[in-house]
């Protein structure tokens, strides 16, 4: 996330002019971090999928028992099945089928995906993330688009149940509340992100800073957006590799090197 640019800057830049930016390997070592610097105010920037909301809410929980008023949360959680349906809802929809990331099913089941696949007529298929997992997924993908078939089907069954962990969705709804998010290069999804509850609200780093009013501005030559849904390949943008490289993202997709655009670069493909 350092890198990811804003409306001006990045985290990483920032650091290195000297701004007490910290990598922590759990939001737990920022909540140890506040109770051992009473004196100044400590944000872990909360973004992710439903795969990190647990982790969060627990320090958030964890910081209202220990009394910390030096502790906030800058929330940028994202729900997966909204923005599915986003996609699929889409005049331009081009996508025929899912790979359902193991890691979120592992925490939330993968129930709510049986909906969108009856719905959109689409296979969903939750995969891990091993080469031979992708693979047996794309392949029981494939064999449901070739046979007619639209189903949720469990590649990853030693780590995934139907139901999920539910001690990690109650401890997410105790903490975070269903909202409207916007994500980048694509606008604003209803229903598609975690904000505090009010009980919470003494820990939201938005109220706490006054920052809800800033409006962040993302780069017109990027196609981010038009990318994550499928309908353009990243050497289609007129700043890949160029003015958009991992070392100067423009855009979500380059950010991450799990991102398309990442992946097109590190791989040379241009076509």
């Amino acid at each position: 996330m350092l890198r990811v640019p804003g409306s001006s800057t990045d985290l990483l830049s920032l650091k290195a002019q000297g701004a007490d930016v910290r990598i922590v390997y759990s939001p737990l070592d920022a909540v140890k971090i506040a109770q051992e610097n009473k004196d100044k105010e400590v944000v872990f920037f909360a973004v992710g999928f439903e795969t990190t909301a647990p982790a969060n809410a627990l320090a958030v929980y964890q910081a209202k028992t220990l009394g910390l008023r030096n502790f906030s949360l800058l929330v940028s959680h994202v729900l997966v099945p909204p923005a599915m349906e986003a996609i699929l809802s889409s005049k331009n929809n081009r996508v025929q089928g899912f790979l359902a990331a193991g890691h979120v099913c592992a925490v939330m089941g993968y129930h709510e995906y049986l909906p969108i696949a009856a719905k959109y007529k689409v296979p969903v298929v939750v995969t891990g993330f091993e080469p031979l997992d992708l693979l047996q997924g794309i392949a029981m993908c494939v064999k449901q688009l070739e046979e007619g078939r639209f189903e949720v089907e469990n590649q990853y069954a030693r780590s995934v149940t139907r139901e999920g962990n539910r001690e990690a969705q109650d401890l997410i709804a105790k903490v975070f509340g269903v909202i409207p998010r916007k994500w980048r290069g694509v606008g604003e999804i209803p229903q598609s992100g975690l904000g505090l509850r009010a009980e919470f609200r003494d820990y939201d780093a938005e109220l706490k800073f006054n920052v809800t009013t800033i409006n962040t501005h993302e780069s017109p030559e990027c196609i981010s957006g038009l990318i994550l849904q499928g309908i353009r390949k990243p050497h289609e943008c007129a700043a890949f590799g160029t003015k958009c490289t991992p070392e100067h993202p423009l855009g979500a997709t380059m950010v991450s090197s799990e991102g398309a655009c990442a992946a097109y670069y590190r791989y040379k493909r241009n076509s």
